[in-house]
Order: structure tokens, then sequence, then C-alpha cells
């Protein structure tokens, strides 16, 4: 048996059970994510949420799933119909590709490529083809300007993140996700995770995720009061569930990349507790509740005053930060806290 996994056949089974276990653990979190963001903003409203289906309310998801797999798909008659139907399903499988390069502990990744960042920079950058082609292909004002909308916003806080990220991969000497987790292994656990030295670009790096995965306050393509539902107007059944999986996977990867970028991915934050997936986990599900919290309690920005945020505020700011981060990392400024390569990274 043993043998059989070294031919190319039994290598493709094991790929194929290692990529049915990502997807599984990915979609099964979307169901829970999307019952806990719910909660959340139910408790801050203070109303109850879901709770009918199931106990406490946790199969409402399952139940939501399943009415719009079972509804009927309207494409609206001046529509593209190839288009139309190929949208929803570019946002979905662009969004479940990225986590092919995500590790959840030492060694438990699908691809250990030498350039995940760049992967998932180039995945994530796509991601906006699908919003354009739903916004074009439904033949309504309303869809394209919303896809208008999320195109400039994507593109925009995309930049910035990316020069974030340049931070990062200057400590530390390595695009790998990998690399730089083990970079923030160090004796004194929690405070020796990036989120220290480059304390100002977490809020950035957050704060751009937002913007980039069109959530609340930053949810213009989708604002109800100007563009109905925006670049979803027209869109029903199974292909909105696709929009609303891949919208939520998406938030999902920004909260592992949060984790992996800054805050140790699946080490221990104490000394001495054993690493592991559990750590990976938890630390995604609290940022999760991070992003559900602000879609809670922000009011929705003007377009103009996102744009002007994004342009003249983060693009340079994060410019000079890359700046400091090369000079520190050159001459080792703060004790060595830039240049992680040359203690382990």
């Amino acid at each position: 048996m043993a043998e059989f996994f070294n031919t190319p056949g039994g290598i493709a089974i094991i790929i194929l059970a290692q990529v049915l276990a990502v997807v599984a653990f990915v979609m099964i979190s979307l169901l829970f994510l999307v019952y806990g963001d719910r909660k959340i903003w139910a408790a801050v409203q203070m109303r109850r949420g879901p709770n009918v289906v199931g106990v406490y309310g946790l199969l409402q998801s399952v139940a939501d799933a399943l009415k719009y797999v079972v509804k009927e798909v309207v494409i609206p008659a001046g529509a593209d119909r190839t288009v139309f139907i190929l949208a929803p399903l570019t946002s979905f499988v662009l969004a479940m590709i990225a986590w092919a390069v995500i590790p959840f502990n030492d060694g438990w990744v699908l691809s250990d490529i030498n350039v995940a960042i760049l992967y998932v920079f180039a995945v994530s950058s796509l991601e906006v083809y699908g919003v354009i082609m739903g916004g074009w292909a439904s033949n309504s004002k309303y869809p394209f300007l919303g896809s208008l909308r999320s195109a400039a916003q994507m593109i925009s806080y995309e930049v910035s993140i990316g020069l974030i990220i340049i931070g990062i991969i200057i400590s530390t000497g390595s695009m790998n996700f990998g690399d730089i987790v083990r970079a923030q292994d160090g004796s004194f656990g929690f405070f020796s995770w990036y989120w220290l030295p480059h304390f100002p670009m977490v809020f950035l790096f957050f704060i751009s995720a937002l913007a980039e995965t069109n959530r609340p306050p930053f949810d213009l393509p989708e604002a109800e009061s100007e563009l109905v539902a925006g670049y979803q107007v027209e869109y029903s059944a199974t292909p909105f569930l696709l929009f609303m999986a891949g919208e939520y996977i998406a938030i999902f990867l920004m909260c592992a990349l949060t984790t992996l970028l800054f805050f140790g991915g699946w080490l221990s934050p104490i000394p001495g507790l054993p690493d592991g997936v559990l750590w990976m986990v938890a630390k995604m599900a609290f940022f999760f509740f991070i992003f559900a919290m602000v879609k809670a309690i922000t009011p929705r920005y003007r377009y103009d005053q996102l744009m002007r945020l994004g342009w003249k505020v983060f693009l340079p700011f994060s410019l000079v930060w890359v700046v400091f981060v090369s000079f520190a990392a050159k001459f080792d400024w703060f004790w060595g806290a830039f240049a992680r390569w040359s203690v382990g990274g």
C-alpha cells in the first residue's frame, strides 16, 4: 500500500484528498462565519439573531444555502447570459484557490512555494473581474455603477496592502508564509511577533483588508441607499449564493493573512505552550470577530472619503514605512527586530 502512494496515481489521490480537506474546512467555516456575523450584529443591536433552525440557530446558514440552491435562477432578458453566469463562478473559484498556499501548521500547506505572497496577491487582484463581469453582464445601470466602484476601490487598496507586505518581506527575507511565521518564533512569545515592530501597519493592513473585501464601512459597491444592492442587483438563487460565498471566503483569507503576517500564525503566544493548528484557527476566528464588530458599529464612508483615505493617507504612509523598514533592516536598528533573516527567519 505504501508503494502505491509513491506512484503517480497514489500521489494524485493524496493531493486530491488534501485539496478536499482544505475545501471542506473553508466551506464548513463559511457556514459558521455567516452565523457568527449575524449573531454579532444582532448582539450589538440587542436582538437575538438566528435562533430557530437547529440548536441556538446553528443550522440557519445551512437552511439559507439550501433555499438559494433550490430557487430558480432568473437571468434578465437583456443580460449577457454567458458572462452573467461566469461572474459569480469567477468570484467563488478565485477566492477558493488562494487557499492553496495558506499554511495551517508547520508543513500543513497544499503548495509550499517560495513566492506564496505573490501568488495570493495575484489571485486576489483577479477577484475584481468577477464583480466587473457581474455588473457589466447585468445590462443595468445600478449593477454597472457598483462594479465600477468596486474596481476602483479594490485596485486603490491593493496598492497599500502590497507596500505593507513588502515591509514584512524585507524583515523576513522570504515570500514564503512558513518562513514568515518561523521568523516570528522567538523566546518572548507574543512579543516576538511582527505586530510589535510593524505596529502602525497592522491597522493599515486591517483597514485596507476591509476595503479590499467590500466590507462595511467600505461596502460602497453594494450601497443599498444609492445602488439598491450594487453589482448583485440582478442576481438570485445559486449565482447570488456564489457571490456571497466568495466574499466571505475572501474575508476569511484576509483573517488568515493578518494572522500569518503579523500574529505568528500557528505559534503559541505563551512560551512553553505547544504550537499548533488550533492557535491558527483561533486567531483567524478572533480577527473575523473584529471584522464583524466593525460592520456593526461603524457608519458607511462616502466614496470620495474612501478614495482620499486610500490614495492620500495609506499610500504615502505605507511607502514611507517601506523606506524606514529598509534602513532598519540594513543597519540592524532596534536590536534586529526588522532583520529576522539574521536570527533564523
